[in-house]
């Protein structure tokens, strides 16, 4: 398979999981399931029109027209978009990632500050913007790829969970770009986190958890990413994996967003169903009301691997 069309893949995949798995934010474990015993559509519903993708994609777009047009990481330029995002009052916005954007700190010190001031910054908000970032940053290698991912995750968030996280994201897209098989490589990756943080992780990415045995909801970084692993690990096809994602309930558009991008890297482009990617379409507040559909974001896409 061409290396562009798993790329492709894994920014819309991670949209059309984000614009699925919204009608179903905080609902009941097996929902999409009990509407769609068999396929399943695109719906309107939570407060999203069909196939609207929710701020985990807008952010996601944010970052990566930061790197076409700037040429590359600029901190200080993702954040002065997230922060203009953040004040076009946006129909979804994470609590944490508002209150950094809006507390006129600077874009090195805001994150830092909020996580000394409440020790609490491990949601998955960093993580669910992260497909843009994961294939501009493939290219990079190992190293470079997981650095970029810490460095963007830590505009917002302060916790070095939330880096970890994201980290690890981008390690596996990269591996899926490249053909390999990223769920063999996640022992060799699990020795590149952070040792503080290295056993949560090994523990939900491991081949026998399960998401019944989270300790913290799936709003959290940890079983965020352990969910989504599990949904790729525990089925066979980009819709399957969706399905599976959106059935845990909770904070479902981000874990069908996480499991959407890892889906699309692994599969391609052309596994994405064309009735969940042609309605798809991602509002960037605060810039000039702007509506990008599937062609907008397949352009970002080959600018982001050129």
């Amino acid at each position: 398979m061409n290396r562009s069309h798993r790329a492709a893949g894994a920014v819309i995949g991670a949209a059309v999981g984000d614009a699925l798995g919204a009608p179903y934010e905080f609902g009941p474990a097996g929902a999409f399931s009990a509407r769609f015993p068999v396929g399943g559509e695109m719906v309107a519903g939570g407060g999203w029109a069909r196939g609207e993708a929710t701020d985990d994609t807008q952010m996601a777009v944010l970052v990566g027209e930061s790197l076409v047009e700037r040429g590359g990481l600029d901190l200080p330029d993702i954040f002065d978009r997230f922060r203009r995002w953040a004040a076009a009052d946006p129909s979804d916005i994470g609590i944490q990632t508002e209150v950094v954007l809006t507390s006129g700190h600077p874009w090195d010190l805001a994150a830092a500050i909020h996580f000394n001031s409440t020790l609490r910054a491990a949601g998955n908000g960093a993580l669910m913007r992260a497909s843009t970032s994961a294939v501009a940053f493939a290219r990079t290698g190992r190293a470079g790829t997981m650095d970029a991912a810490r460095r963007i995750a830590a505009l917002t968030h302060g916790d070095r969970a939330a880096w970890e996280g994201t980290a690890i994201f981008h390690e596996l897209v990269r591996l899926a770009l490249d053909g390999a098989d990223p769920l063999a490589a996640l022992p060799g990756i699990l020795t590149q986190v952070d040792p503080e943080h290295r056993d949560r992780y090994a523990v939900v990415l491991a081949p026998d958890w399960h998401p019944d045995r989270a300790t913290e909801a799936n709003g959290a970084v940890w079983p965020c990413l352990g969910s989504a692993v599990w949904a790729l690990r525990t089925t066979a096809g980009f819709d399957q994996a969706l399905r599976a994602a959106i059935d845990l309930g909770g904070d479902t558009d981000t874990v069908a967003a996480v499991t959407g991008g890892l889906a699309g890297a692994r599969y391609g482009l052309a596994a994405i169903p064309a009735r969940w990617a042609e309605p798809l379409h991602v509002s960037l507040p605060g810039f000039g009301g702007r509506v990008l559909r599937k062609a907008e974001l397949l352009a970002l896409v080959e600018q982001l691997v050129a």
